[in-house]
């Protein structure tokens, strides 16, 4: 048998590598993770007032106001005021959720996470 046939495995180099990028891998997994979570509850938020009856015949400030007091619950803050803009058209309000979260990474590496999503509540 020659060498080559006895070797099986990897070797410490190889497992080193494999290991390093896992890491990086993990590593960005879990600074972007909040980020996501916090785009999810406000996605929630919205969903669950956009379902809602009493949307239909509220103001933009009265939705603006559910929407604040339902995020300082769920402790989520958006970027700023903006990131939720209201546009009424022929019977149907839509309510746009835009926003950029800049995420750092690695030393002077960021991450720019961008979040748009409409919501449309038909008025009676």
């Amino acid at each position: 048998m020659t060498a080559m046939a006895k070797q099986k495995g990897m070797t410490f180099f190889s497992l080193m590598i494999v290991l390093i990028v896992a890491g990086i891998f993990f590593s960005v997994g879990f600074k972007l993770y909040p980020a996501y979570w916090d785009n999810h509850l406000v996605k929630s938020v919205l969903t669950d007032l956009v379902a809602e009856d009493a949307t239909r015949d509220d103001s933009v400030h009265e939705i603006r106001s559910k929407i604040q007091k339902r995020l300082r619950i769920n402790q989520v803050k958006l970027p700023s005021q903006e990131a939720i803009t209201f546009k009424t058209d022929e019977g149907v309000r839509t309510i746009t959720l835009a926003y950029e979260v800049q995420v750092p990474m690695f030393y002077n590496v960021d991450a720019l996470v961008k979040f748009n999503e409409q919501y449309k509540v038909i008025l009676r």
